[in-house]
């Protein structure tokens, strides 16, 4: 009891309670684990670290660094607010480091998972590794499969292995799973991922060299998929470009939505006339349109001076038009977007409602290219972010490739 007593006391020093300096949090890589309804335990890195006297929150998957929007400490309290996905970490700080909840809000409720923490900890999911064979990396074909479903769907894992350590992803027709990071301990697979907007958790049997049975892929509080691969160097996805469809390619796209400031922009504003455009569909509340927003934001600068322009079509979770301008606003500035961005007033589910044109719609975030006389020439579905390495650099030579092609 004692030496609780003086451990309790030792960290309460260390923090230094009641401050909202970098001093808060004890600085370093820290462990963090979330629990889903289950029971199942999702873990992550994090790192506090100092930048100009404030405490700033790094959270660790792979190479990704990605900064917590806003980090304070209040007394005994800690949040972690995560802005631009609309959740946050509300967490007590204890003897062990921190304790609470993370809160992710929806449209119509709120999704809660148990959250911990402890500092000094580098490690994701063992302590201690054992020696792994090498023979890992590359391609693997992959099928993941709803629990008590039929319904699939094909991916390709593509993992770099360096000893026990594990990172990569899983590629989609949709989008990629982003950074993964993991290990391989005992015969078996684990990789987990978390951003602030999704928790994951991939675990699965090596059956042999060239063969992962009995994956379970966890995902928020409830979510589980089945899911196997095999190693495959030619494994492909399906063409990304036959998801969504329009009616008919030779009639011109019609919109008019507001935009942050209520002002309704259309396609026939003088603005886009004899001009490239690009139409993005997005939502803030979508990782992958977060990657696809970072690249289009710097793909504007570079291109806008040629004759192209971006409007990004912003689908929220609510049809409440100040509380979706919040999220949409949030995403401009935290990528400093110089291209407008509407509000559609519906939600990710009722697309073709506010879009009669397209006859099918599939997954965010989706592209259209069209050219200067206003025919869609190419729809893009999906984006493969830097996650996917090779693959986020293909598609920007190929994207850019394409308008430059239609400038001409």
């Amino acid at each position: 009891m004692k030496l609780i007593t003086a451990l309790f006391i030792g960290l309460i020093l260390a923090l230094n309670l009641g401050c909202n300096t970098s001093e808060d949090l004890p600085k370093g890589i820290w462990r963090g684990v979330l629990k889903n309804e289950s029971g199942i335990e999702i873990p992550f890195n994090f790192e506090v670290s100092e930048s100009k006297d404030s405490m700033v929150v790094y959270l660790i998957n792979g190479k990704e660094r990605l900064q917590v929007d806003e980090v304070i400490v209040n007394q005994d309290s800690v949040y972690f607010k995560f802005k631009f996905f609309d959740s946050e970490i509300k967490a007590k700080i204890t003897a062990s480091g921190l304790t609470g909840k993370w809160i992710k809000r929806l449209a119509d409720k709120n999704s809660v998972m148990e959250f911990t923490a402890q500092p000094g900890i580098n490690w994701r999911f063992f302590s201690n590794s054992e020696k792994v064979k090498s023979g890992y990396s590359g391609k693997w074909a992959t099928v993941f499969r709803k629990a008590n479903s039929s319904d699939t769907t094909i991916a390709v894992g593509e993992f770099s292995q360096l000893n026990e350590k594990l990172t990569g992803t899983f590629l989609t027709a949709t989008g990629d799973y982003r950074f993964l990071e993991g290990t391989i301990n005992n015969s078996k697979i684990y990789l987990s991922a978390f951003d602030g907007s999704s928790a994951y958790l991939f675990t699965g049997d090596l059956s042999s060299d060239s063969l992962i049975t009995n994956g379970l892929f966890y995902s928020g509080a409830s979510s589980v998929k089945n899911w196997n691969a095999r190693k495959d160097d030619h494994a492909k996805l399906p063409d990304n470009e036959e998801i969504t469809k329009l009616k008919s390619l030779e009639d011109p796209l019609i919109f008019s939505f507001p935009d942050i400031d209520g002002k309704k922009v259309s396609l026939s504003d003088e603005r886009f006339k004899n001009k490239v455009l690009v139409v993005q569909f997005l939502g803030s509340w979508c990782p992958n349109c977060m990657d696809e927003t970072a690249y289009l934001t710097s793909f504007y600068e570079k291109f806008k001076d040629k004759g192209v322009e971006i409007i990004g079509l912003a689908y929220e979770r609510t049809s409440d038009f100040q509380r979706s301008r919040e999220r949409v606003l949030q995403l401009k500035e935290r990528f400093n977007i110089q291209y407008p961005l509407l509000l559609t007033g519906y939600t990710n589910k009722e697309v073709l409602k506010s879009l009669p044109q397209l006859e099918k719609f599939k997954a965010f975030p989706t592209m259209l290219i069209i050219d200067k006389k206003g025919l869609v020439r190419k729809i893009h579905t999906g984006f493969n972010g830097p996650g996917t390495g090779r693959h986020y650099q293909d598609f920007i030579n190929q994207f850019e490739t394409e308008i430059a092609e239609l400038l001409k």
